[in-house]
């Protein structure tokens, strides 16, 4: 796994991996949010209503239990076929996020990720550290952050990440305006293309579009020159 500090431990019908360097009593508590200790208070936007603010010896975390959206949520809400452990959703955001701190980009560090296995379905939980003192993207539109979320972007395609869900929301920014990026359920680093490279800021135009409006438009105009610019 690259790193002396990760961790397996074997859960009742599943798993989980941990940093071992922030969670030295790991167990599957850590993803129950109606435990006492994790002091969890749900996230407010976004999530599925599936995500909380905890609270633990690692710190400040969110906590989040995948949930399915779509057409397919009526058939199942939260659980997904078993493909193998290293396929699951919480493991595979793991090691990405992982991958990407290494490397410097501005992304939460990952706590713990668990899978609980039933027959050839699963359910699956994540936990990372939770930025301080940032904003949504969708929440602060009027500050000149265009720079900074466009570089953002680019570090993360220059270290061949894709992610599956670019909008307004997965975009906070800190006091110092600092841009980061989250929740990479279901992204990759194959590489990015050109194509994949327009179609990531493409999402992110609709969800601006969709938050915003006109001005979230002219927002996005401005980001994607400069994002562009960087990129020749």
């Amino acid at each position: 796994m690259g790193s002396t500090t990760i961790r397996d431990l074997a859960l009742n019908h599943g798993a989980m991996r941990f940093d071992s360097s922030r969670l030295a009593h790991a167990g599957p508590s850590v993803f129950d949010p109606a435990a006492a200790d994790n002091r969890a208070v749900p996230v407010q936007v976004g999530g599925r209503q599936a995500a909380w603010f905890t609270q633990g010896e690692f710190g400040a975390g969110v906590l989040r239990q995948y949930r399915r959206g779509g057409m397919i949520a009526r058939l199942s809400r939260d659980r997904y076929c078993w493909t193998g452990a290293e396929r699951t959703r919480s493991f595979a955001e793991f090691g990405l996020l992982r991958y990407m701190r290494e490397r410097g980009l501005a992304v939460p560090a990952p706590l713990a990720a668990a899978y609980w296995r039933n027959g050839f379905t699963y359910r699956t939980a994540i936990l990372v550290e939770r930025i301080a003192t940032v904003q949504t993207l969708a929440k602060v539109l009027e500050q000149p952050s265009h720079e900074a979320v466009a570089r953002a972007i680019f570090a993360m395609h220059q270290a061949g990440v894709w992610h599956a869900d670019l909008n307004a929301y997965n975009i906070l920014l800190d006091e110092g305006g600092k841009a980061w990026l989250i929740d990479f359920d279901r992204g990759h680093r194959r590489g990015v293309s050109s194509r994949q490279r327009r179609a990531n800021l493409l999402r992110l135009r609709r969800s601006l579009d969709k938050v915003a409006g006109p001005a979230g438009v002219a927002y996005w105009e401005e980001l994607d020159h400069v994002y562009w610019r960087m990129a020749r």
